[in-house]
């Protein structure tokens, strides 16, 4: 039998306790009346009572262990002895396999039903733990993942499919498709990657398998499939959501939709492209319901993000962020334009395509199609009245000199550009053809940024730093510091998918042109202007920027040497 939980009327052992008063019972149990939640969780959302409080009480009352499940180590197989859509409807997750008996952690404790229906579904003696219901849930997102599920979608639909046999018209008619098996595929790799937070889905067919890649934290993580048949069936679907041409196999083809998958509404930005085995497809996916960051909440250093909002604040000139594809740059301008966006400022923005929707800001979608191309749409903007204008990216030498030329003229100009680092920015503009001259008037500052995973808290340790020491001294001239630091990585568990690191962080290299740094700018000198730019006090190269995070245990030195190649690298790295 169970061992479940005594008796136990919540609301009279907070009162007796002193935890709440009478009073607050009753208003918690009328509004408990009208929203149907539990007495416990309409307590805390009236914040009569905090839920640790609440949690820690019942643990002692009912002899049971309060368990925080972030530095929990769970085992995916224990876990998933109880079915998910159990583990949601009962919020209870297994939490260890014991001889006799399994020991489970609730957000309820109180719950008796719910204990002796999980009694049957187990089959064997429960143990009882308090666990945090956020904490519960979000481990549940994390074990859960759809990836059986996946692999067992592509085998049904593979076993419908033969040879040319599936059904384009059903494909084609949206009003009855939620069923047909290539929907309910796709469906379930959306809300896998939404759950795992992914930035992008690669689906690529290869001779004898098919991948479906989903990119983590900068990472792309994997899963294979033998079911090769499903590879077109699948494309051929994305390309109709995406109003894309589903007789060209020939050509790469571009296109965007919206989805809704767990309340959120995600933007999906399509790209196709033929290979060997037939077309392989990326999706970079963004949710338009995410609350746009602002400078604070960047991560920058206080130092460099002071003087970011001192130049995007700037009249006019040119700001510029670089970096490559998937570093952050648009959220760093988006979150510059966030603050500068007010009634006295007139925003336009040039973008391919627009990311983020603001209101207020004027922002224009690029169609090459139709030759709306960043050039055409930037002249235009400049007969707008604008005071600030947001280039999505410097792609071209037409594009940068209108840019440039507006930034002269009394407008701010911010943008991005593909480059390494910020010193080689503005030798970049030079060699697109832009006269030194120019460049030296326009620019004002240069930001160069990457992203960095930060180790998962509830997997981290101390690193050996035996193997890695030689390397170390190699890589930075930080080295004289290092010996009184300790480093530390993750070991991987259920809260990061097993790779030891969860979430990202920015690193950044600000360069702000004072007047050396523009005199060599103005003459070409590119020796001249690197030793003005690494006298600056305010200058911090990106790979000290990421080894500071090392040596204050946010980042592992492996993810430094993988983002910055400070080891690979090394003749850059000057040495006393």
């Amino acid at each position: 039998m169970a061992e479940a939980p005594k008796k136990l009327r919540l609301g009279d052992l907070l009162v007796q306790e002193g935890v709440i008063t009478e009073d607050q019972l009753m208003s918690a149990l009328a509004e408990q009346k009208v929203s149907g939640r539990k007495l416990g969780k309409t307590l805390i959302d009236l914040e009569f009572v905090e839920e640790n409080q609440l949690l820690t009480l019942l643990a002692e009352q009912l002899k049971v262990p309060f368990i925080n499940l972030e530095m929990y180590d769970l085992r995916v197989e224990v876990v998933q002895l109880l079915p998910e859509v159990q583990a949601r409807r009962f919020r209870v997750i297994v939490l260890e396999e014991r001889s006799n008996s399994l020991l489970i952690g609730m957000s309820d404790p109180t719950d008796i039903y719910a204990v002796d229906d999980l009694q049957q579904i187990l089959g064997k003696t429960l143990e009882i733990a308090v666990v945090r219901e956020a904490e519960l849930l979000n481990a549940i997102d994390t074990v859960y993942r759809r990836t059986q599920e996946i692999q067992d979608l592509a085998g049904r639909l593979d076993e419908e499919l033969t040879d040319g046999d599936f059904s384009l018209a059903q494909l084609e008619d949206d009003s009855d498709v939620s069923n047909a098996p290539v929907v309910r595929l796709l469906r379930t790799v959306f809300e896998d990657a939404v759950k795992a937070n992914a930035s992008d889905i690669h689906i690529e067919p290869d001779e004898h398998v098919v991948r479906i890649r989903q990119r983590i934290d900068g990472v792309l993580q994997e899963q294979v499939m033998n079911e090769t048949r499903i590879a077109s069936a699948l494309v051929l679907r994305l390309k109709l959501m995406a109003g894309l041409d589903i007789s060209e196999k020939r050509l790469p083809q571009d296109g965007r939709f919206n989805i809704k998958v767990a309340e959120s509404s995600i933007d999906v930005r399509l790209s196709t492209m033929p290979v060997q085995y037939g077309e392989s497809v990326v999706m970079r996916l963004l949710d338009q319901g995410s609350a746009m960051l602002s400078l604070e909440q960047l991560g920058m250093p206080k130092d460099i993000s002071n003087l970011f909002r001192e130049q995007v604040h700037s009249p006019h000139g040119m700001v510029l962020v670089t970096g490559p594809t998937g570093s952050g740059k648009t959220t760093t301008l988006y979150a510059a334009l966030n603050e500068l966006n007010n009634p006295s400022k007139k925003i336009i923005t040039v973008e391919d395509p627009v990311e983020y929707r603001l209101p207020r800001v004027n922002q224009v979608q690029i169609n090459n199609r139709i030759e709306l191309n960043f050039a055409r749409v930037l002249r235009a903007a400049l007969r707008q009245d604008p005071d600030i204008i947001l280039v999505g990216e410097m792609r071209d030498k037409e594009t940068v000199e209108i840019g440039i030329r507006a930034s002269l003229t009394g407008h701010l100009v911010l943008s991005t550009l593909h480059t390494n680092d910020a010193i080689s920015t503005a030798m970049r503009l030079i060699d697109m053809g832009i006269e030194p001259y120019l460049a030296a008037s326009s620019l004002r500052a240069i930001i160069a940024q990457r992203l960095m995973r930060k180790i998962c808290d509830s997997c981290k340790t101390e690193q050996d730093m035996a193997s890695l020491q030689k390397d170390l001294l190699f890589a930075s001239h930080l080295a004289d510091n290092l010996q009184s630091h300790t480093f530390y990585t993750g070991n991987g568990c259920h809260n990061c998918n097993g790779t030891g690191y969860k979430g990202r962080l920015g690193i950044y290299e600000f360069l702000e042109l004072d007047e050396d740094a523009s005199k060599a700018l103005q003459i070409g000198d590119n020796d001249a202007f690197r030793d003005a730019a690494i006298r600056q006090p305010s200058y911090c190269s990106l790979s000290e920027s990421a080894m500071k995070l090392a040596m204050e245990g946010v980042t592992s030195l492996e993810e430094v040497f993988r983002v910055t190649e400070a080891v690979s690298d090394r003749s850059v790295v000057e040495h006393d």
